[in-house]
Formats: structure tokens, sequence, C-alpha cells
């Protein structure tokens, strides 16, 4: 199915990807993984939550850990470029439909919740408290040095149908695969702040999130992280990596946090700022397509990922197998 033509005149101004609120089991738990061993900074917390930045970060928080019965995702959230772009995004998701509400959220101002096309819930702000800058304070530098959130990937029923209703609200598509036999799209990568993605969608049973992802300065921060998680109890939580992807260009790790929760961390991928510019066609038997080195990912990969709180599953249209590692 032909990739959808670019929309520079979406409904609603999208600046960016912002923040995700995880459920955990263990609070303790998860901030030994987040803070002592990832090194994001903690910029409140109590005894429900935890709020986390990255080092080159100016909001408020990038991530919030809630206490919870069971691990799950409660939220993905994007900053929009304006006050008004809010009011235009709750009348836009309205008319198509979806649920809309003005919810209350620690440190930022009005806030819009609704759900995307497959029911993955989504968050909309334009203001949240700023902090001061601690990008040049490097004492406080630790673990991976995490920069920044870079991107989401979620689990699609349907990759074509996602990228559809993203593209109406102005995100672009700068890689994807295609399943030769059928014509349909087994993955997309799509962005709105000129990275390679800001959300990513791969085939699977959906909508779940596949992984957050945080910017790191080089290479190699992942290979300290890898000798640090092998030596302070985390070395089953290398899930894959470290490698290079063919798409993004990018070098990765993913792991996973005590309750499962994936994370990659990546650094190295190119801008995508030019509204014209084209997007790379992969074929999804294409060894490089996951690893430009050829290493298959292994099967968890294409099978696991967090459940949305308060989504319904699908199973996926697309039945087409990647290159799995034995």
């Amino acid at each position: 199915m032909p990739i959808p033509a670019v929309n520079l005149d979406p409904p609603f101004n999208i600046l960016r990807l912002s923040h995700v609120e995880f459920n955990v089991t263990d609070l303790a738990a998860s901030r030994a993984f987040y803070v002592d061993t990832l090194g994001l900074q903690v910029t409140d917390e109590d005894d429900a939550g935890i709020y986390l930045r990255a080092m080159e970060e100016r909001g408020h928080h990038c991530m919030i850990l809630k206490q919870a019965a069971d691990a799950s995702v409660s939220y993905i959230a994007f900053k929009v470029f304006s006050e008004d772009e809010l009011d235009k995004a709750h009348d836009w998701f309205k008319a198509q439909g979806k649920p809309v509400a003005w919810v209350e959220r620690a440190y930022q101002g009005r806030t819009l919740a609704t759900i995307d096309n497959f029911g993955a819930p989504i968050e909309f702000y334009y203001k949240m408290d700023r902090l001061p800058p601690i990008h040049q304070q490097y004492g406080l530098y630790k673990g991976v040095k995490p920069l920044r959130i870079d991107h989401f990937n979620c689990f699609s029923p349907d990759v074509d149908a996602s990228v559809a209703f993203y593209n109406e609200i102005g995100f672009r598509v700068t890689e994807y695969t295609e399943d030769e036999e059928s014509g349909k799209l087994w993955a997309a990568w799509t962005h709105r702040k000129g990275g390679v993605h800001d959300i990513a969608f791969t085939n699977g049973r959906g909508p779940r999130l596949h992984h957050t992802a945080f910017w790191v300065p080089t290479p190699l921060n992942i290979i300290d992280l890898c000798d640090l998680m092998a030596t302070t109890g985390y070395v089953s939580n290398i899930e894959r990596g470290p490698g290079r992807h063919g798409i993004s260009n990018a070098f990765f790790l993913y792991i996973l946090d005590p309750d499962g929760h994936r994370i990659e961390i990546y650094c190295s991928d190119y801008q995508t700022v030019d509204p014209d510019l084209e997007p790379i066609k992969w074929d999804l038997k294409d060894p490089q397509r996951q690893t430009l080195w050829g290493a298959p990912a292994p099967k968890s990969w294409f099978e696991h990922g967090s459940l949305f709180s308060s989504a319904e599953l699908s199973e996926p249209l697309l039945k087409a197998q990647p290159i799995i590692a034995p």
C-alpha cells in the first residue's frame, strides 16, 4: 500500500513526543534501574511515584513511574506548538468520535486525554514546568548518560491504518518495511521533531508499547552500560544488542526494566527536517533491515510488549514473518 502523501497542513500542530507514564510493581526496584543504573534524574518523588528527566531536558519530566498492582502503560504524551493547538486537537478528536477529556497532570498546564485509532491512550499539552539546565553539570552524569527521550515504538494490528491516522495529524514517514507479497506495511517510522522518528509502528498484537527510547552521547556509552548491567545484577535484562540498525542507521541496545518494560538506548541516527524527504523502503526479508551487520532480532523482540492499561488488544491483520534469530 502506498505511503500517504506528506500532510503539511494538519488540523493541529504537534511539536514532538514528550513523556510516558509507566505503572510499576516495585517503585524501589524501578528507581534503582532508571536512576542508579541508567542515570535519569529525579525531579520529584514520593511513595506513590517518581518523576524523571534526562540531562538535556528542561521540562519537568520525560518519564513518570507510578506504583501499581500490575505493570502497564498509562499513556504516552506529546507537546503541541501553542495553547491554541490544544483546542484544535480537542475539536479534531471529538469530530473523529474519539473520547476527549481535560485531565489534571502534575507540573503541566491544560492536558488533553484521548485515544488513537486503535485505542492507545495519548495525551497532549503545551505548558510544562521548566527546570534549570543541568546539561553542563557533569558530576550528575551517571550510567548510560541519557540526554533526552527520543521515540516510542508501538505494536499495531494494522500498520497501514496507524500510518494513515498519524499522517492526518502531521507525522511524516521516514523509513518503512513492506511485505512484498501483500504490499502491506510491516513497520513504519514517523516523526515530528526532525529525527528518524517520534513514534514508530511494528506489526503485532496491539496496541501495545514496544519500547521507549533514550538518546545518549556515543556508542561507547552503550558499551559502558552493558558492562555496568552485566556486573550489577542486570545481565538477564539485556535483550538485544549492542548493534547498528539498518533502518535509522542508529547504534542501539534493548534492555528490559524490572517489570519488563522495554527501553532502547539509542544514538547516531540522522536528521529528517526537509518536508520533501522521500521515505526509505526496506523489504521485510532483508537481514540488514533489523541490524546493518546482519544479526536478526530474538523472538521476544517481536512478541513481548507492555500493555496499555485501558486498551483492548487486536490480533495483527498481516501474518508475514520477519527473520528471527534461532
